[in-house]
């Protein structure tokens, strides 16, 4: 068996080379009429200097006429294009070992994936706080068809007081978002992260909700003023709030407490059994629908189970455009509990959590962290937060895939890291898509394959 696998993955390598999007059949056809122009060239510049050598009148000798001419032909030609074909490869995996000599392929398979996203694939991000940021650094080195749907429940810090003072969607989650899709690292994405410490009125804020309030007035909405930031950051890809109407967050406690406001229901002393919007009935941003129903991937996380997700989805059609959607749809579950939000959750009690909250099937796959966080984790649970129970078969009878990894970053809290987590999301999404391009008679096949 190990000996099939290993053939089996040097055939899938081969194939991966020469996959229709990596452009390497129309450089390999341009190498070919370029050797033989070379070879032309140098024939008639020996014939002009007086020595009469031929390579086919070389190698008619050799065989000495044992081949049929016409065979001769045939094998002349394939050994010839093999020779090419892998002088050229070996060549480029010279390159890529040099940039990365440690993980060479995984560059190639890497640089087929990108190309393949940038080829048209569309992804849909869906959530707020840091868990949607840093999942959209990873995201945006991917594809620039990219959209990020942000949660507008925030009711704390610069954002509160600027939703209170201006009666503004809270931009916060918002900049947080456009700031990590920016197309680089510059002076402007520095500004509108900086948070002003001092200043009668300043102290607490940040200069990017500030200049999004800003836009606001000389824009006339929320929408434009945040597509006008999103020009003046230049980003990859676009940032929607799910709604432009001013809702709260409401929690129902399993004490049957009620808790109003993001800020009350992250915090609460019991249980959360449910929650809701108020009002209920909010319509969303029409993008968004269009935005989901036009998607090849969806997201779901990571982020805030009960205030970063749940909110997105009880907006108004968007529960049911996701049911409805065709994409390839993904949950992303938090590493870590949250102390007074999901305090004892296991993955299958997130997972839940989203399909009884909304009754609608949301995704079919769900990415949970396998790895012990071992620098931070007597931090975490001196506040109250473990890592969460991973009861996968649990996952499974809700009709969910669970899907596994180490997806793990530890810098000053634990978090996901971007690029492992995107990566993996990439590949799923490439998998299912040669997947769905298969003939019905093929798929049947790899199914008995798989179970066996």
């Amino acid at each position: 068996m190990p000996n099939a696998e290993h053939a089996s993955t040097a055939l899938a390598r081969f194939l991966r080379w020469m996959t229709p999007g990596m452009q390497l059949k129309r450089w390999l056809f341009i190498a070919l009429v370029g050797s033989f122009f070379l070879l032309d060239g140098l024939d008639r510049v020996l014939n002009k200097r007086g020595y009469n050598f031929h390579v086919n009148q070389t190698i008619d000798h050799l065989t000495a006429g044992r081949l049929q001419p016409f065979g001769l032909e045939l094998i002349l030609i394939a050994v010839g294009s093999a020779l090419v074909y892998y002088g050229l490869r070996q060549w480029m995996r010279s390159i890529v070992h040099a940039v990365s000599p440690q993980d060479g392929q995984r560059l190639i398979e890497v640089i087929y994936e990108r190309r393949q996203l940038s080829r048209g694939y569309r992804v849909v991000a869906i959530g707020g706080g840091t868990g949607l940021s840093t999942l959209l650094r990873g995201l945006k080195g991917y594809t620039p068809h990219l959209t990020a749907v942000v949660t507008v429940t925030d009711d704390g810090g610069s954002s509160g007081r600027l939703r209170q003072e201006l009666g503004l969607p809270p931009p916060g989650d918002i900049r947080n978002c456009l700031v990590a899709l920016a197309d680089s690292e510059s002076m402007m994405t520095d500004l509108f992260q900086y948070r002003f410490n001092e200043g009668d009125g300043l102290s607490g804020h940040s200069f990017g909700n500030l200049f999004i309030a800003a836009m606001c007035g000389i824009a006339g909405d929320f929408d434009r003023a945040v597509k006008e930031s999103s020009r003046v950051l230049a980003i990859k890809g676009r940032v929607l709030p799910a709604t432009l109407a001013n809702v709260a967050l409401e929690a129902t406690l399993a004490d049957g407490t009620l808790m109003r406001g993001e800020t009350s229901v992250s915090r609460s002393a019991s249980p959360i059994r449910s929650v809701r919007l108020v009002p209920e009935h909010c319509e969303p941003l029409p993008e968004v629908i269009d935005a989901i129903a036009e998607a090849d991937l969806i997201v779901l996380g990571p982020g805030s189970l009960y205030t970063s997700i749940m909110p997105n989805v009880m907006v108004a059609g968007v529960a049911e455009a996701l049911e409805r959607s065709r994409a390839v749809k993904v949950y992303v579950c938090n590493i870590m509990t949250q102390p007074g939000e999901t305090d004892g959750m296991s993955a299958a009690d997130h997972v839940r959590a989203l399909l009884d909250g909304t009754g609608r099937r949301l995704f079919d796959f769900a990415f949970f962290n396998v790895e012990q966080p071992r620098r931070l984790r007597k931090m975490y649970e001196v506040g109250g937060a473990h890592q969460v129970v991973a009861d996968f078969d649990a996952v499974r009878a809700l009709g969910v895939t669970p899907l596994t990894g180490n997806f793990l970053s530890e810098d000053q809290l634990v978090r996901h890291d971007a690029e492992k987590m995107a990566q993996a999301i990439v590949n799923l999404l490439v998998e299912r898509a040669e997947w769905a391009a298969l003939p019905p008679a093929r798929q049947s096949a790899a199914r008995k394959a798989a179970r066996v």
